[in-house]
C-alpha cells in the first residue's frame, strides 16, 4: 500500500484536529490491483477512520481525567486519533501498530501537531515486549476477527493483571458478542456511544 496522505482538519464535538488519512480512492484502486494479483490480499483497515475511534476520541475529550497525567498505550492504533487527542492530557502517549505504514502516517501527524510527548511504534499484540506497561491502554475497534479472540484476551487479562486501565470501543456486531461477554467480569463501567450515524459500546476494564 502506497497512498498519499492527505491532512484532514476534523470538526468534532467541542474540539477540532488535524490527521493525515490515506487517500481514499487511491487505496481502493491500490487494494483492487493487488487483488487481481493475489486473490486473498487483506483490505487495508488501518487507512480509515472508523466510528468506534471517534466514540474514544470524543470519550477522552470529555473525560480527561481517565488519561491526565498517565502512561498511555494505543495498540492496533491505525491513524492514532484517539492518541493524539489523549497526548493533550497524558504525560506520554505510545501510540502503536504492527503495519509499518501506518505507523509512518501516524508519526507524519505527530511531526504537524508537534507533539513532544508522543512516540509512534511498531508492535504486534502476538508478539508484545515482555516489559511493556503502561497506566491506560487504548483499544479501538480490534474485535472485528474471531480468530484472534482468544490472543485479545490474553493481551487483556496481562494488562489488568498490571493494573492497567484499559478502554475498550466496538460496533455492535453480533459476532463479537462472545468476546465481549468473557470482558463483562472486569468491566466497570460500559457507555454507549454514536459516532457516524454507528452504535458504539465503550467498555472501562480494571481491576
Amino acid at each position: 500500500m502506497s497512498a498519499s496522505l492527505q491532512l484532514q482538519h476534523l470538526q468534532r464535538p467541542g474540539y477540532t484536529i488535524d490527521l493525515y488519512i490515506p487517500n481514499a480512492q487511491e487505496v481502493q484502486n491500490i487494494y483492487f490491483q493487488q487483488r487481481q494479483v493475489q486473490a486473498h490480499v487483506p483490505f487495508p483497515h488501518w487507512t480509515k477512520l472508523w466510528p468506534a475511534a471517534l466514540a474514544m476520541s470524543d470519550f477522552i475529550f470529555n473525560h480527561p481525567e481517565v488519561v491526565k497525567d498517565k502512561k498511555v498505550l494505543e495498540l492496533a492504533a491505525g491513524l492514532g486519533l484517539p492518541s493524539f487527542v489523549a497526548a493533550r492530557f497524558a504525560n506520554r502517549v505510545c501510540c502503536s501498530d504492527y503495519l509499518e505504514e501506518a505507523v509512518d502516517a501516524m508519526n507524519k501527524t505527530v511531526q504537524h501537531l508537534q507533539l513532544t510527548n508522543v512516540s509512534c511504534e511498531l508492535l504486534d499484540w502476538n508478539h508484545l515486549p515482555s516489559d511493556l506497561t503502561s497506566d491506560v491502554l487504548l483499544l479501538s475497534d480490534i474485535n472485528y476477527d474471531p480468530e484472534q479472540f482468544d490472543k485479545l484476551c490474553q493481551v487483556l487479562q496481562r494488562f489488568i493483571q498490571q493494573g492497567t486501565f484499559i478502554i475498550l470501543t466496538t460496533p455492535q456486531r453480533l459476532m463479537a458478542k462472545p468476546f465481549i461477554e468473557k470482558l463483562l467480569p472486569i468491566c466497570k463501567q460500559q457507555y454507549e456511544m454514536t459516532a457516524d450515524n454507528t452504535s458504539i459500546s465503550l467498555l472501562v476494564l480494571h481491576k
